[in-house]
């Protein structure tokens, strides 16, 4: 799994709990250093410098929060294994109202992840205001590098118990 913009390591540790081998890229990674191990490599990196994508591919998921720099687009697909998952969550224009981000460099425009995104299968998308843990104006995404089917067996026991929600349909079995 890699973590990028890893900031304090809140989603590094849920991983590495969840049994994940992370790779925790941050340009400042002093928080994370805790996490540093035989299951996690902490990587200091700026990937804003224009250089080439330093992270290797092949991922079996990517996580992504609070963070945006366009230019690294193509390279988190590009960098998404076959079956991988992606999970994006950002914040979009209607943020300024709220705080920082105020720059439209730094927020999303209306469905610009489905746009990003869109060679991935899309298995959830959210846009708009949420209350918690502050107001804020965000975008999100899940998707899977590949057609929709059943969940990687490292993801199946940790859902166990897992309730859709009321209306979910049901995906059919994969061929």
């Amino acid at each position: 799994m890699l973590d990028i913009a890893a900031g304090s390591g809140r989603h590094t540790s849920l991983l590495l709990q969840m049994g994940f081998h992370v790779t925790a890229v941050d340009r400042d990674v002093e928080a994370l250093r805790a996490f540093a191990g035989p299951t996690c490599e902490v990587r200091p990196i700026d990937l804003e410098t224009g250089e080439s994508w330093p992270l290797g591919g092949d991922y079996d998921g990517i996580v992504v929060t609070n963070y945006l720099h366009r230019p690294l687009l193509p390279d988190i697909v590009a960098a998404l294994g076959a079956g991988g998952i992606l999970i994006y969550e950002t914040f979009a224009l209607g943020n300024e109202r709220f705080g920082r981000p105020r720059n439209p460099d730094f927020l999303l425009r209306p469905g610009e992840l489905l746009e990003v995104f869109a060679a991935l299968t899309i298995i959830a998308f959210e846009q708009g205001e949420v209350s918690h843990p502050r107001p804020a104006v965000i975008q999100r995404i899940a998707a899977i590098n590949g057609p929709l089917g059943p969940l990687p067996p490292a993801l199946a026991p940790s859902l166990k118990g897992v309730t859709p929600r009321p209306g979910a349909r049901e995906q059919p079995p994969a061929a």
